[in-house]
């Protein structure tokens, strides 16, 4: 059996783990981009501007919208 040290030092559990980090530095980009949309609909940026330029879907950007209101 392994112990919980000689796990985490594993290939396997280094792997987990650094997909997980990545997943969550993805999750962290993208909620960041939806927390300007309303900014950029400010300075009277279009839905689809502000989707091309955040590399968002347009639905993405309706909602964020939606959800500042």
């Amino acid at each position: 059996m392994f112990s919980i040290e000689e796990f985490q030092k594993s290939r396997l559990y280094l792997g987990i783990k650094q997909e997980g980090r990545e997943e969550g530095i993805e999750e962290g980009t993208l909620l960041t981009k939806l927390q300007v949309v309303p900014m950029f609909l400010e300075l009277g940026l279009t839905i689809e501007e502000i989707a091309q330029r955040l590399d968002l879907t347009v639905e993405q950007v309706q909602q964020a919208a939606q959800n500042n209101e």
